[in-house]
């Protein structure tokens, strides 16, 4: 028997990790999930679709469009909010891209990804290709994708991919997708198993696309995409590795963890009894989650003081390891969207300058208001090590200290913003935030029956409503 990293092919575990987690998603059924976390599954999966439809008409995303539809043509699968059509896996590749195209969509704070954008569109797609995909079998598994990715990030130490310049939602974005989409296609846990190997040989991203590129926008679409294509190609028989995240020699967990010590066992430890779905964060800001402290410090300081921003002499930020490195680095005129929404200093200005951090924030007037620029100058951000070794949930704390000109002080602290899951964000402010974003997009009556579609979805016997209001063309937000 050929040697594998050292090891005897034999001694594969029979049922490793892979393998369990496989068998766990074939045998989940609605009856299995929690009322509480169906629920909350219905209402992330409404935020999504709220930022699909934001998305889907933003300038870069127009570019996009137009340029995978060059190369795809036409086809039976909607792209959201466009008017237009494509091949199956290129919606998917377009619908995550408007899920993730103006940082509003949701993240998951321990293993970082956003999982709506993988997710959604390997739901629509499916709905469209064939397969009898009621409400109910929409709502398990997107379950089953809430729980599967995070899981591969926790046992990668996910900030830490951020840490090291890995885009860590495509790397472990692949096998959300895969597993959304195998659930639908009725794969039997042998083949799910398969899926999980090709969507992990297809992971990848790297975290420079964050300063200016819109491929930023694009790369949970790769992801989304290529577990879809894993589940499908699963479908039809095709194998794929075998205990993929176990394997010591090029094995998913051995490559992508090398030398930071990977846990396989997070992968299913308390299956079913510890809900990923309920940990992941609803965003209340159009920006990077790891600034959401630095945003929500700003403006609780804000709104508790009287701040006259030309009289700021500095601002001093001090996060952890993982913000730091992924959302600091001194700024240039001009500064991209992308840039802006990942930048601490950008964030921190505009938010002292305009009580908000929203889609208006990001036009190119405001990327360029020397009003915000000043501010930009005066912030000072540094790596607060003391943060890098305290209890996980601490890590992505944030201290904010504003320096007047006349020597004033003030000061904010904050251990993890609202949204995280010891202060998450709630069903009506997750509707608030849906019928916001979406009011310059849609009319009023197209806005009230996606939302209804949505939060009934379990009740539907199939996608075809929903469908159809999400693919005629919506206006622009940025407009």
């Amino acid at each position: 028997m050929k040697p594998i990293g050292g090891r005897n092919a034999m001694d594969i575990p029979q049922r490793g990790v892979t393998a369990q987690l496989a068998a766990w998603v074939h045998g989940l059924k609605p009856d299995d999930i929690p009322e509480r976390v169906r629920t909350r599954a219905k209402y992330l999966l409404l935020d999504g679709v709220g930022a699909a439809l934001v998305g889907a008409q933003l300038p870069w995303s127009r570019v996009a469009t137009d340029s995978v539809l060059a190369i795809e043509g036409a086809g039976e699968s909607i792209v959201v909010g466009t008017s237009r059509t494509t091949s199956a896996p290129a919606a998917v590749l377009l619908n995550s891209t408007f899920v993730q195209g103006f940082e509003l969509d949701d993240f998951h704070p321990i293993a970082p990804l956003h999982s709506d954008s993988l997710v959604i569109p390997a739901i629509l797609a499916m709905a469209q290709a064939g397969f009898d995909v009621s409400g109910a079998d929409a709502l398990t598994a997107a379950v089953a994708g809430f729980e599967v990715g995070p899981r591969v990030g926790r046992a990668l130490h996910g900030s830490q991919m951020l840490s090291r310049g890995w885009h860590s939602g495509p790397v472990f974005g692949t096998h959300t997708a895969a597993m959304t989409t195998g659930k639908l296609c009725g794969l039997d846990a042998a083949q799910l198993e398969d899926a999980l190997g090709m969507a992990g040989t297809q992971s990848g991203g790297l975290m420079a696309a964050q300063y200016e590129a819109m491929s930023k926008r694009m790369q949970h679409g790769f992801a989304a995409r290529n577990g879809f294509y894993a589940a499908r190609l699963a479908a039809g028989g095709y194998t794929g590795i075998k205990a993929v995240f176990e394997r010591e020699y090029g094995g998913f967990l051995a490559v992508f963890g090398e030398g930071h010590d990977p846990a396989p066992e997070e992968i299913v430890a308390q299956l079913g009894e510890r809900w990923e779905t309920e940990i992941i964060m609803v965003k209340s800001f159009a920006a990077m989650g790891g600034l959401h402290g630095a945003v929500e410090a700003a403006l609780a300081l804000r709104s508790e003081h009287t701040i006259d921003v030309d009289q700021i002499d500095r601002i001093d930020v001090a996060v952890g390891d993982t913000v730091y490195h992924h959302g600091w680095w001194p700024p240039e005129r001009p500064l991209t969207p992308i840039g802006a929404q990942m930048n601490i200093a950008y964030a921190v200005s505009v938010a002292l300058c305009d009580g908000q951090v929203l889609t208006r924030q990001f036009t190119s007037e405001r990327l360029d208001a020397d009003d915000v620029w000043a501010l930009i100058d005066r912030v000072r951000v540094r790596h607060a090590t003391e943060y890098d070794t305290a209890e996980p949930h601490k890590r992505f704390a944030t201290d904010l200290r504003i320096t007047m000109r006349d020597g004033t002080e003030l000061a904010k602290h904050v251990v993890m913003p609202h949204g995280s899951p010891f202060d998450p964000v709630t069903a009506q402010e997750i509707v608030d935030k849906y019928r916001r974003l979406t009011e310059p997009a849609l009319t009023p009556a197209r806005q009230n029956a996606i939302e209804t579609a949505v939060l009934g979805l379990d009740e539907a016997g199939d996608l075809n409503e929903l469908i159809d209001l999400l693919a005629p063309a919506v206006t622009g937000v940025l407009d």
